[in-house]
């Protein structure tokens, strides 16, 4: 393998799982995927780091893996956040530029994008994301690229993403303890939307999907351009847990049922047929039929899907999504889900997995919906490579002197309560509250 092919390295920390992931783009504009590493996530809820120390060790593990099977050491990553903390506002900036004679340049862009990290937010956050959403150059509105366009007045409009220092520093302070540098913080729905999405669904009208364990990731596109972005603090590992309390079983019984015979639609089910889990240290086995399951997953889906509508409607453009919705992420596997998203919303539905921008050959193992915010990290690094930005890394021989780890006791810190909905989910708020305190 030559030294001097560039890679870049990704790192997805998710409630079930953490995910590192080490690819390449080859000459065609694949992506080829050189290794991935998985391990268990315990110290993260609902997308929020709130134990350092299990983080630490789950980051080491999967990242290892990658690095041996890629065969390279990693140095600087992208990461992804997400969590209830986040959220997103529209605003509009300008800048007057000293003649109409001289072309708009990327700098001029540059200026205009830096200029909206200025504006004010509440103390505690900080600013993730820029996104211009359309450009305006003397009162000629809709449009997209200004460079090279002659204009003294420059405006453009602009999707602001927001989230908690605390939530994105302790993020970064796991990557570090690892010896690893993050190089950027990527909002997730933005990178699973660059894994599945086709260039024409975001022209038609499309709203990404990314059901989670702990979070459901939202982001609609139209015209191309990205409308509205939105994380539910809640996702499968919901499920599950109604599983194992409406039948009081273990949670791990209980997420092994809902994978392997579980279904959204209770309709679609047979009541006579049964499961039988073991009962505990001796105790007689419990027989559950799939209805009952189904009748379970059914009525928290259609609370989650509620809550997925309720964005849809918020971002404005719930009519015009012509290629409607796509579902990813490990819990879009639900039996049935689609079919009862598309009866709930009204829109079309597909399940989106991250085979666009991967080669054939790449490992089979990653073309699954749950690795879909891990393949558009990678993407949205090689997004920054041809951007121009000077950063990535080249192909290096890992070390062969082990370091040594360093433990740090993490700090007990109390989880944020989830705040209910407005509107269409604010009388589940109490009911989430209750729910969440066992989780």
């Amino acid at each position: 393998m030559s030294k001097k092919n560039n890679f870049v390295a990704a790192i997805d920390i998710g409630t079930t799982k953490i995910v590192a992931i080490i690819g390449k783009k080859n000459e065609n504009g694949k992506l080829e995927i050189l290794g991935m590493g998985k391990s268990p996530s315990k110290g993260v809820k609902r997308g929020v780091v709130f134990n350092i120390e299990e983080t630490v060790n789950a980051i080491q593990t999967a990242v290892m893996q990658a690095e041996e099977m890629a065969g390279v050491k990693a140095g600087k990553v992208f990461v992804g956040i997400a969590g209830q903390h986040i959220k997103s506002v529209r605003n509009r900036g300008y800048i007057n530029r000293d003649s109409y004679d001289a072309e708009i340049t990327r700098d001029d862009v540059d200026a205009l994008i830096a200029d909206m990290y200025k504006i004010p937010i509440d103390a505690g956050e900080e600013i993730i994301h820029v996104l211009p959403q359309s450009y305006i150059v003397d009162n000629e509105v809709g449009v997209k690229n200004p460079i090279g366009m002659f204009g003294k007045r420059l405006e453009a409009n602009f999707h602001i993403v927001i989230g908690q220092i605390a939530s994105a520093n302790n993020i970064k302070k796991c990557i570090n303890r690892v010896g690893l540098e993050v190089n950027n913080l990527v909002l997730e729905p933005l990178a699973s939307s660059s894994a599945v999405l086709s260039e024409d669904e975001k022209e038609v009208g499309v709203a990404l999907v990314d059901i989670g364990g702990g979070t459901t990731d939202i982001a609609v596109y139209y015209d191309g351009i990205i409308r509205h972005t939105a994380v539910i603090p809640f996702g499968g590992n919901v499920v599950t847990y109604d599983i194992k309390e409406g039948c009081s079983i273990l949670e791990r019984q209980a997420e092994a049922l809902k994978v392997q015979f579980g279904s959204s639609l209770a309709e679609m089910a047979k009541e006579e047929e049964v499961v039988t889990v073991p009962g505990i240290n001796g105790r007689d086995p419990k027989e559950i039929s799939f209805k009952n399951l189904a009748y379970i997953i059914q009525s928290r889906m259609e609370e989650i899907i509620g809550a997925i509508y309720f964005e849809i409607e918020s971002s404005g453009f719930l009519d015009k999504l012509g290629a409607g919705i796509v579902l990813t992420g490990g819990g879009a596997l639900l039996r049935h889900l689609p079919q009862l998203v598309a009866f709930k919303t009204g829109l079309d539905v597909r399940i989106g997995y991250p085979t666009e921008h991967l080669i054939t050959d790449s490992l089979k193992e990653v073309n699954q919906t749950m690795y879909s915010t891990s393949i558009g990290l990678i993407i949205k690094g090689y997004e920054e490579v041809e951007s121009g930005a000077d950063w990535h890394e080249e192909f290096t021989e890992p070390e062969v002197e082990e370091k040594e780890e360093v433990i740090e006791k993490s700090v007990d810190k109390k989880e944020p309560r989830l705040k209910p909905f407005d509107g269409l989910l604010k009388k589940f708020g109490d009911f989430f509250e209750e729910k969440d305190a066992k989780l």
